[in-house]
């Protein structure tokens, strides 16, 4: 079974390596051909080092005396060779880092292509630190091999031109070295056999362990508010030590057969020695001869270990590369269509037909069916789960439905051409993202806006006020995360990133829960009455920013339990009534429990303590 194992990795594993080679021909034939003169001129430089030991050494032994044009030829030997090996190392290596890290920022750009590509539907099957692994570590790991794989290559042009020299230099000294490959072959293929599940093993392990570490940092402010601490070490502990347990296996399966195929060589270049001797005693060969025998079966070692480093990495490439695959072959990337939506700046109407969505085997939405009007405002309202934000995504078609439509302006989303429904319809969802860049930066998202949009953007979302307050304005960085803003700062730069981008349809996310309801009725107010107004979409829960919409839907268990005016479902509709009156009611009691915070007017809409001093 392990044979098997064995053979299916070194198969694949050289697959891979193939495929690297199919996609760099020309750097890898000119690293190989860098390797292959390094490996010529090792050769020859043991012929060099023959003659000289010949005509140079033994001359001045024996006469006492050198020629002049003789020492010249030994240096010049010496050095010419030396300088062309030299020149074979540095472009060996240089190519074939030119080689491993082309193709590894090939398989980066695949991976984070394919992660925009496929729908969010897969992204939420897959945890966030499996994805960084496959474009990391598992990248990388891929293409380990392509390091020494031109030096291995390259070097049997060493390992052949050694073995023919050898052979026509002294036949007998010949077989006598040969006598060792067998058994470094067997060595080498036990080696492999042992090492390979070892470092499968070691691979998955470190992307386990990038996982469970993404997954903390992620969480940090629910690790230390709960006091998870010291759960989260052990668990992380617990991946940590076994990945270092199973590197320790690995170099243990290394620091044993590492020396023995470094001695192996040596053994021969003992025999070769004894033999030479015997042979050189009764005058059947010169001493410089055995001495360039000896060397070039020191040279043979190198070839060896050479392609033992390239079979070394392959079951670590193999596991990289499959983790890579796994990804690059996923199904379910979306397609699109070539509709375009019109280009002027009037609301978009949006029709939802027949909608059903399911994750996995849980149904969240079935047959939701309702029109807004070009213009108009619509409260998505409903209990916890009943698929307002699924409902939302849908909208924007961050996922396809499993079956009805979303139309906008008569248009299937799903027949829309790549990027049109980004220029008109834009989601600020639940969860502020922002990004460790500037206010600027954060708004434009490196699109070409001018100041004079962003700032009219942020006076919209309310944010102009504590922006301007700013140490630098526009150009102040706002930290990971936007750490150095409060929750309604960033709520609100964000819903400022949407409307710089003047969309037609507006999908609002519970995306201003956290400003007080002063502040997010000032921002609905200020969005209809825009003069670039966009049909407005929000997930609501407050009763006041219920009211401000047209049209309220109502959702329950994932269907539309009722479509009307706030006032009249809350006369008719139960549930409806019963929901939005328990937030009313509880938002009263916060309200009534939490006075001002002091120095703030009555009214002024600042809750954070970071607008309250600026």
């Amino acid at each position: 079974m392990a044979s098997k194992v064995t053979s299916a990795i070194m198969r694949q594993g050289l697959y891979v390596l193939w495929v690297a080679v199919r996609s760099e021909p020309v750097v890898f034939t000119m690293a190989v051909l860098a390797s292959a003169l390094y490996g010529a001129m090792t050769v020859a430089s043991a012929w060099a080092l023959g003659w000289a030991t010949e005509h140079v050494v033994f001359d001045a032994f024996a006469d006492g005396r050198v020629a002049d044009g003789a020492v010249a030829t030994g240096v010049l030997l010496i050095l010419g060779t030396a300088l062309l090996k030299a020149l074979g190392v540095g472009g060996r290596r240089i190519l074939a880092g030119v080689m491993q890290y082309r193709m590894q920022a090939r398989s980066r750009r695949g991976v984070t292509r394919q992660y925009l590509r496929l729908p969010l539907s897969w992204h939420h099957r897959h945890p966030t630190g499996q994805l960084l692994s496959n474009a990391s570590s598992d990248a990388e790991a891929a293409w380990a091999p392509l390091a020494p794989l031109p030096m291995a290559v390259g070097v049997i042009v060493m390992l052949i031109t050694a073995a023919v020299a050898m052979v026509f230099t002294d036949l007998a000294l010949a077989v006598v070295g040969f006598l060792i490959f067998p058994a470094i072959a067997v060595l080498n293929l036990i080696y492999q056999r042992r090492l390979s599940p070892l470092v499968t093993r070691a691979q998955q392990l470190r992307a386990e362990v990038s996982e469970i570490a993404h997954e903390s940092f992620d969480g940090a402010l629910v690790v230390k508010t709960l006091g998870r601490e010291d759960l989260e070490t052990e668990r992380f502990q617990a991946r940590a030590r076994a990945l270092r347990d199973a590197n320790v296996a690995v170099g243990r399966v290394r620091g044993l057969f590492d020396p023995m195929l470094e001695a192996l060589p040596t053994l021969g270049v003992l025999a070769v020695l004894l033999v030479g001797a015997m042979r050189l005693e009764s005058g059947a060969i010169s001493a410089g001869v055995l001495v360039q025998v000896a060397y070039l079966f020191t040279l043979l070692a190198f070839p060896i270990r050479a392609l033992g480093w390239v079979l070394a990495e392959l079951p670590r490439s193999v596991v990289g590369w499959r983790r890579v695959q796994d990804v690059l072959e996923a199904s379910g990337a979306m397609e699109y269509g070539t509709a375009t939506f019109p280009g002027a700046d009037a609301p978009a109407r949006l029709e939802v037909q027949g909608l059903d969505y399911a994750y996995t085997d849980a149904p969240v939405l079935r047959d939701v069916t309702f029109e807004v009007p070009a213009g108009r405002t619509v409260a998505l309202v409903g209990p916890t789960g009943s698929g307002k934000s699924t409902l939302a995504q849908t909208l924007v078609r961050l996922v396809d439905p499993a079956r009805g439509a979303v139309r906008l302006d008569g248009t299937d989303l799903r027949d829309a051409a790549r990027g049109e429904i980004s220029r008109v319809a834009t989601l600020v969802p639940q969860q502020t993202f922002l990004f460790d860049d500037t206010v600027r930066g954060n708004i434009t998202l490196g699109l070409p806006i001018p100041d004079e949009d962003v700032w009219a953007a942020l006076r919209l979302a309310q944010a102009d006020g504590f922006v301007s307050g700013l140490a630098e304005g526009l150009d102040t960085r706002v930290g990971e995360r936007g750490a150095t803003l409060s929750g309604g700062q960033r709520q609100r730069l964000a819903l400022a990133r949407a409307l710089a981008r003047r969309p037609r349809l507006l999908i609002l996310d519970d995306a201003t829960s956290s400003v007080d309801p002063q502040v997010e009725a000032r921002i609905l107010y200020g969005l209809r009455d825009a003069a670039e107004a966009a049909t407005v979409v929000v997930v609501a829960y407050r009763m006041a920013t219920i009211a401000l919409a047209d049209e309220v839907v109502y959702l329950e268990h994932g269907r539309v339990a009722d479509q009307g005016t706030h006032a009249d479902l809350i006369v008719h509709c139960p549930g409806y009534r019963e929901l939005v009156t328990a937030y009313q009611r509880e938002e009263a009691e916060r309200m009534a429990a939490e006075p001002p915070p002091p120095g703030a007017a009555a009214g002024d809409g600042l809750t954070d303590p970071e607008e309250v001093s600026a």
